[in-house]
């Protein structure tokens, strides 16, 4: 049995951090240096970042597959939205940005590509097709994951997000726990000691068994969720806020249920 709760109210930012990317922000928008994504519009752009230094809830993949590196983007913004708004500007106008070791690019082709009804906002399309557009090339396979999750193709893999977790938002200490036959509680404690040591926490799940209530003939990995707090397991309950799909989730389930839809946790500590 899952129970699925929308919070209304989400935490407020860092007001420093927040008036130091609201700056950056107005920097960007008096600067004259013409952009590189020919068919975005600068002032929605400029909009749009406003409101997810603001509130990172509003962070969306809209109907792209880009859940993993919208679960990253949304923990950057909550972390560090200087380095967000940093990230924008040289996307915006140099077509690139430097990760902690690597200079990442939009290919000229993307920068071209017709944005069209997405349902999503340029800023959330231009970073995050960047992102899944690169993936594949940035970081190698690691060879030890199960088959299941090596094997899925279009889906953001664990040594990917580790990878994104290390290039985007800095972090140093990232690790990955695969749970899909063992290790669940595990691997909930460690993300919930993380999370209260101020790091970040990524979940691979079955959607529609966990989010949905289309429970699957036979379970597969299939989506990222970042764990945002509030993590116990009693008993035989398991209790967890989560952001996904631009909203934040109070899930309550069985054990059971948890360990059939919980695939690997992904956790990064600066």
């Amino acid at each position: 049995m899952i129970t699925r709760q929308a919070i209304a109210d989400v935490e407020q930012p860092d007001p420093h951090l927040l008036k130091q990317a609201e700056a950056a922000i107005t920097d960007f928008e008096t600067a004259i240096a013409p952009g590189v994504w020919t068919l975005l519009d600068k002032k929605t752009l400029i909009a749009e970042m406003r409101d997810r230094v603001r509130n990172p809830y509003k962070i969306n993949q809209g109907g792209q597959p880009f859940c993993g590196p919208a679960s990253v983007l949304f923990e950057l913004v909550r972390k560090n939205p200087v380095r967000y708004v940093e990230i924008c500007r040289n996307l915006y106008q140099l077509g690139g940005f430097h990760g902690a070791t690597r200079f990442i690019t939009s290919s000229e082709e993307l920068r071209r590509a017709t944005y069209g009804n997405l349902r999503m906002g340029q800023a959330d399309w231009m970073i995050l097709a960047t992102l899944r557009e690169m993936e594949n090339i940035l970081f190698p396979v690691e060879p030890n994951a199960p088959d299941v999750i090596r094997n899925l193709a279009g889906m953001t893999k664990s040594w990917e997000m580790r990878g994104w977790v290390q290039e985007i938002m800095g972090y140093k200490r990232v690790d990955y726990l695969y749970t899909f036959l063992n290790n669940d509680i595990q691997a909930i404690t460690k993300a919930s000691e993380i999370l209260r040591q101020g790091g970040v926490a990524f979940a691979l799940i079955t959607a529609d068994g966990m989010l949905n209530d289309k429970p699957p003939m036979i379970p597969m990995p299939t989506h990222w969720i970042s764990l945002v707090g509030n993590i116990s397991v009693q008993k035989d309950t398991v209790n967890l806020d989560i952001y996904t799909w631009s909203k934040k989730l109070h899930l309550q389930m069985d054990h059971g249920s948890f360990k059939k839809y919980l695939w690997a946790v992904v956790t990064g500590l600066p």
